[in-house]
């Protein structure tokens, strides 16, 4: 019996560079993506604020639970996030920085979302 000569056929070679290639082309793509520029604020789907983000900027919106407070936008060169919010969970808080392109914070309750965008304007749809 010959086993050395059955692990590995003449296409598997080429299967196995192929597949790093692939791999190596997503990433590349994935990560090579450029920097957001812009934080943009909806409500109700509509846009009420585009804040650039190489500078610092707060801005407090009025959302569906406005008597209960406003939600507060917080932007620092690069990211940005939702620093306070009235919603009972704080779900659009507890998330943080946002720093990456096509990042959302969502705040279900208010019915506002921060997302980051950059040149080429970000996802065409998002889905929640």
């Amino acid at each position: 019996m010959n086993t050395g000569s059955a692990l590995l056929r003449p296409g598997d070679l080429l299967v196995i560079v192929a597949g790093i290639a692939l791999t190596a082309a997503t990433a590349a793509a994935r990560w090579g993506q450029t920097a957001p520029t812009i934080a943009q604020v909806r409500l109700d789907g509509r846009i009420v604020a585009e804040l650039p983000l190489n500078g610092s900027h707060r801005v407090a919106i009025a959302g569906a639970l406005g008597r209960q407070g406003d939600t507060v936008i917080e932007v620092q060169p690069g990211r940005a996030r939702v620093a306070a919010d009235p919603g009972p969970r704080q779900y659009c808080v507890q998330q943080g920085w946002l720093s990456r392109g096509g990042s959302v914070a969502v705040c279900a309750p208010s019915h506002i979302t921060l997302q980051l965008t950059g040149p080429d304007g970000g996802a065409d749809t998002v889905a929640f």
